[in-house]
Order: C-alpha cells, then sequence, then structure tokens
C-alpha cells in the first residue's frame, strides 16, 4: 500500500483522538508533572511547522498535545504493520517514514500537510542529541517552510532525557518543563528564495531553539 493511503488530512478531533489525548495528559501529569510556558506562540490557524528540540523518545508525547488544533507527524513505517496500531497512528494524524533513507513520499506528505493550512512535528535536529547546545542544523526544516509558506515554532523540552535515557526501557518520575518559543517566519523572496536566506532561516532557527531549551533547563530565565 502506498504511503498515499496512509496520509488523512482530517483535522477534526475524533472521539479516539480525544481519549488517547486524555489517557495521554493524565499519565504525563501523574508521572512527570509537566509544565509548558508560551504555547501562544502556535498560531491556531494557517500552516504550522513545530519544531522541538531532540533529546529523548518522550520528547515527541510532551509536543502532540501542547496547541488545541490537531497536529500531524511522522512515525516509523514498520509501526503501520503491526495490526490495529496503523489504524491507531492515522487516527492520531501520523503518516509513514522510512528510517535511514531520503524518505522523498514522506517528504511529499509532509509539504501536503502543511500546504492543507494543517501543523505538523518536525524534528529539526533529525536524531537524539545530546547537551544544551544546539549544532547547526540541517535546512529540511527552513526548506518545508519556504516550500510551503509555514510558520515555524521552537520548541524546548528538559526533562525528558532523565525521565528516558537512552537504552532506558520504562520511564522515570521526573520533572518535564516545555517552553515554546516565538514564531519564525517562512524565508521570503521574490520567487523562491535562495540558498543563503534558507540558511539564515535555519541559523535563527538554532538560535532560538536553543534559547527556548536553556530557558526550559532553567538556564536562560526570562
Amino acid at each position: 500500500m502506498s504511503q498515499e493511503h496512509h496520509l488523512q488530512l482530517n483535522p477534526h478531533k475524533t472521539l479516539f483522538y480525544r481519549g488517547v489525548a486524555l489517557l495521554i495528559r493524565g499519565l504525563a501529569a501523574l508521572f512527570f508533572r509537566p509544565s509548558v510556558r508560551g504555547r501562544h506562540h502556535i498560531p491556531l490557524e494557517g500552516p504550522v511547522l513545530v519544531a522541538p528540540i531532540h533529546r529523548s523518545n518522550l520528547d515527541f508525547a510532551f509536543t502532540l498535545f501542547i496547541s488545541p488544533r490537531k497536529v500531524f507527524f511522522m512515525a516509523k513505517d514498520s509501526l503501520f504493520k503491526v495490526p490495529g496500531l496503523g489504524t491507531a497512528l492515522i487516527a492520531l494524524g501520523a503518516f509513514p517514514v522510512k528510517r535511514g533513507t531520503a524518505d522523498r513520499e514522506a517528504m511529499r506528505s509532509a509539504e501536503e500537510v502543511l500546504r492543507a493550512g494543517h501543523a505538523l512535528i518536525l524534528f529539526p535536529e533529525g536524531t537524539r542529541k545530546y547537551g544544551p547546545t544546539v549544532e547547526p542544523l540541517h535546512d529540511g526544516a527552513m526548506f518545508i517552510a519556504a516550500r510551503t509558506g509555514a510558520t515555524v515554532v521552537p520548541v524546548g523540552i528538559s526533562g525528558t532525557d532523565r525521565a528516558l535515557p537512552d537504552g532506558a526501557k520504562f520511564p522515570r518520575p521526573v520533572k518535564v518543563r516545555v517552553v515554546v518559543g516565538e514564531a519564525i517566519a517562512a524565508p521570503a523572496g521574490e520567487g523562491r528564495p535562495s540558498r543563503s536566506a534558507i540558511a539564515d532561516k535555519t541559523e535563527e532557527l538554532r538560535a532560538k531553539l536553543e534559547a527556548a531549551y536553556r530557558e526550559s533547563l532553567g538556564l536562560n530565565p526570562r
């Protein structure tokens, strides 16, 4: 089955979606006591690329429901082959991506989500990193933003690296803090934005993502 069959651009929250959201929020409140600051920076309308820090596999769970709007996301393609799980993921707004390859179909699906005016989660660091410093990013996030006119919103999340460190099988009860940074406009220009314009916006994203993360760590308090 092609990936186009997996992508369902339904912005409405089904009963199943609301039930899963309630369950995840309840478990998060019980084990991680999360706080969220700056959620108003995520626009309620129009294409939005939500760009979280990536320090733990838990980061995704704390990003999915920070906005009142439904947020779409990529999930490992093998998960869609598990009976029942694939259907559940699609209902939650997921579409498949092949890890370890330049998955052009997934990128086309990501652009389709944004061109339809929806919100999309994309980790701009790609894989999990370590420490409070955000290294230079690939320009993928801003390239997609430039092609779709999407606003990009950096999200810092602290505590998840201790709650579920690399290699751990079960999470630990650790306080998690989420800081949503100021939105960044898509690269602009007449016609197709230049590589230098995309590079400049990518550096702006890197700086704001690091600032949001350091603020969540209490290193850059407001």
